[in-house]
């Protein structure tokens, strides 16, 4: 009979692995800093488990790969906050690009382009990409130039709210073309 397969328990396995702590360090001798050591420099790992220990705090090996490595004498739980705390700021600073897609027929009428053109206009002020593309079905393929010309059309009305990104494309059965917002 085989065994099961399991997958190892994963929850903060990241986190906890990526900074050795206390008597996980390896080095022989460790550059201790950190606001809480009087005298920083160079000691041996023993004796910098002795200083954090004396000030009932966690020994952290920061920088692995220096030669000697480098600890800092912190509690290493409100270290970890800190740090998921720092990624979620820049997570939240990094821009999330929207991207809207505004569908035609090759013979789209007028109400209706005008009606995908307001809704093309807003998107762009909101902030969003907007990937305008003509689908041909069947033999509509042959009125290609036409999709060409609705999507020029579309393009240079909306100049006043975004730029052509990329000019219309064809790709497989889909007429393709991206618009993204002017900058404020």
């Amino acid at each position: 009979m085989k065994k099961a397969l399991t997958r190892p328990d994963r929850s903060d396995s990241n986190d906890a692995s990526t900074y050795r702590v206390n008597e996980r360090i390896r080095a022989q001798q460790v550059r201790l800093v950190g606001d809480n050591v009087e005298n920083p420099g160079i000691y041996s790992l023993r004796e910098a488990l002795k200083i954090a220990d004396a000030l009932d705090l966690d020994l952290v090996e920061i920088s692995p790969k220096a030669d000697p490595p480098v600890c800092r004498v912190i509690d290493y739980s409100k270290f970890l906050y800190q740090q998921k705390k720092k990624q979620k700021e820049m997570k939240a600073k990094t821009v999330q690009v929207v991207v809207k897609e505004i569908r035609f027929g090759p013979q789209t009428d007028d109400h209706d382009f005008n009606f995908k053109l307001r809704h093309a206009e807003k998107f762009l002020q909101e902030g969003a990409k907007v990937k305008a593309f003509v689908f041909f079905k069947g033999r509509s393929i042959l009125f290609k130039e036409q999709g060409e010309i609705l999507l020029l059309r579309f393009a240079t009305l909306l100049e006043d709210y975004g730029k052509v990104e990329q000019l219309p494309k064809l790709e497989g059965k889909r007429m393709t073309m991206f618009i993204s917002p002017k900058k404020k």
